[in-house]
């Protein structure tokens, strides 16, 4: 009777969702999707096995419509969508293509980076199946005049040095650089809409935007991609990572007060 229960109370632990969520993470890739000059769409070739997963970081502007759809030879292979600022396993993903179809098309409702998980349901990973996909993207259309980065007014106030408040923050440049204190000025909007411009150690500037107290996008330097954006909160404070830049902003900072 002790072996029975035992060995009920083993299966159970294997699985739990919060264990294979743990088994999946440490077998998951990110990679950024990128459109050649011209182009409104791509399709991405990929290979996963088992546990392993891929997140497709695609970035988009709100009012565009987006359109994600999912070829595989194996029946097990899905992908969910996560809103800007959203991640895995810690928050809700705005599309799961288990219940809803492996095609999906939106019209974006905010302006930041996507991401996209593929990845195999459980029982198909158990048996360590491989998937070769065919993941095809396309962002059309035109973004809504209020909240792409063109129309934000806080964005050409920052611009112009048109600031609410001023300031330091934490920051750093590098992984290797210690943290230091950041000059920051403020342009907000209403409702948590805000442009913060931060002078970094080396003079050069940086502007992050948030959007309802989140941030969403990062000044374009690079022709043909976004640096990468990945966000964390504790309390009130933002803790934002750009590439290798560092940066905490509290609340405060956004929303004034």
């Amino acid at each position: 009777m002790n072996r029975l229960l035992l060995a009920i109370f083993l299966s159970t632990l294997l699985n739990a969702p919060n264990l294979l969520s743990m088994r999946a993470w440490a077998d998951i890739r990110r990679e950024r999707v990128q459109f050649s000059s011209g182009d409104s769409g791509t399709t991405i070739q990929g290979i996963i096995r088992g546990y392993e997963a891929v997140e497709y970081l695609l970035t988009a502007q709100a009012g565009q419509t987006m359109t994600v759809y999912l070829t595989s030879n194996n029946r097990s292979n899905y992908f969910n969508v996560y809103e800007p600022g959203k991640q895995p396993d810690n928050d809700e993903a705005m599309y799961v293509s288990a219940i809803n179809g492996n095609r999906y098309e939106t019209v974006l409702p905010a302006t930041g980076q996507y991401l996209i998980r593929v990845y195999l349901m459980r029982n198909a990973a158990r048996r360590n199946e491989i998937a070769n996909y065919q993941l095809h993207f396309a962002v059309k259309g035109v973004p809504n005049s209020a909240n792409s980065n063109a129309g934000h007014s806080s964005k050409v106030r920052a611009g112009e040095g048109d600031f609410d408040a001023t300031g330091k923050i934490p920051c750093a440049q590098s992984e290797a650089q210690p943290i230091t204190q950041c000059d920051f000025g403020v342009a907000r909007e209403s409702k948590g809409t805000a442009t913060v411009m931060i002078t970094k150690p080396d003079g050069s500037q940086r502007q992050i935007i948030f959007i309802h107290g989140q941030a969403t996008t990062v000044d374009q330097n690079e022709a043909s991609s976004y640096p990468e954006l990945s966000l964390s909160r504790e309390g009130d404070l933002n803790f934002i990572r750009i590439g290798s830049e560092r940066y905490e902003i509290p609340d405060a900072v956004i929303y004034g007060g």
